[in-house]
């Protein structure tokens, strides 16, 4: 009896603090738009210094939006309530929806993006799912890269491969020498990492799968521009 009130317990405090998650990132969301509107206004006044505070301001309050969404989205997953929707799209359309999302971001440190993908390349795969792992991607770009970001995609030996690479100064080598999950599993207090973005990407591409393969997450550096490099690849 005990058990059982304690596991209805415990379920109703997860619903709570998925329902509370859910209110503070309708909250942000007021709070960035807002932001970016003063932002503008100091841009208009040719206050430059107000003008790049507050983009780094609004950088963190977006990837603060972004880890929250991913936070539900491991819930509904979780608990087996999310819409999984695997159908066919044009990947062009999602990686400019993506930046679309991302834009007012990369505009206030001047990163310059550049895409190759053909507009012919089509894929199945779950829509917002694969647009929150490649705004993940494009938020660690965001934070490393020196002024460009390059995105490219690719159907090659069966795989959709999806990359995001930049021309800062490339992963660790102790990223690099271990799975990039088994890297993120801990927290790192000295730059506040919990590893919720790796671990919600990896949890993306391996729900996508294709008689016995699934999708992989690699991490690596070279690419274009010789940075760092997120690939993520799907059956």
């Amino acid at each position: 009896m005990g058990t059982d009130d304690t596991t209805e317990q415990e379920i109703s405090f997860t619903d709570f603090i998925a329902s509370s998650i859910h209110d503070m990132k309708n909250s942000l969301n007021i709070q960035v738009s807002s932001l970016e509107k003063l932002a503008l206004r100091c841009e208009q006044l040719g206050d430059q210094p107000s003008f790049e505070g507050l983009g780094q301001i609004i950088y963190q309050a977006n990837r603060m939006n972004s880890n929250l969404i991913q936070l539900l989205s491991l819930y509904k997953l979780g608990k087996s309530i999310y819409p999984t929707d695997i159908v066919e799209h044009a990947l062009i359309d999602v990686i400019d929806e993506a930046l679309q999302r991302y834009q007012s971001v990369l505009d206030f440190k001047g990163i310059t993006i550049s895409v190759d993908c053909d507009p012919s390349c089509y894929w199945y795969f779950d829509r917002d799912l694969v647009i929150g792992v490649l705004i993940n991607a494009l938020n660690n770009a965001y934070r490393y890269t020196s002024d460009k970001i390059h995105i490219a995609a690719k159907i090659e030996a069966g795989f959709l491969e999806l990359r995001v690479e930049d021309n800062g100064a490339g992963y660790p080598e102790s990223m690099l020498q271990n799975d990039c999950m088994e890297a993120h599993k801990g927290i790192n207090f000295s730059n506040g990492s919990t590893g919720l973005g790796f671990y919600f990407s990896n949890r993306v591409v391996k729900m996508h799968k294709n008689s016995s393969r699934e999708g992989s997450l690699i991490i690596e550096n070279g690419g274009l521009y010789g940075g760092g490099c997120f690939v993520m690849k799907l059956p």
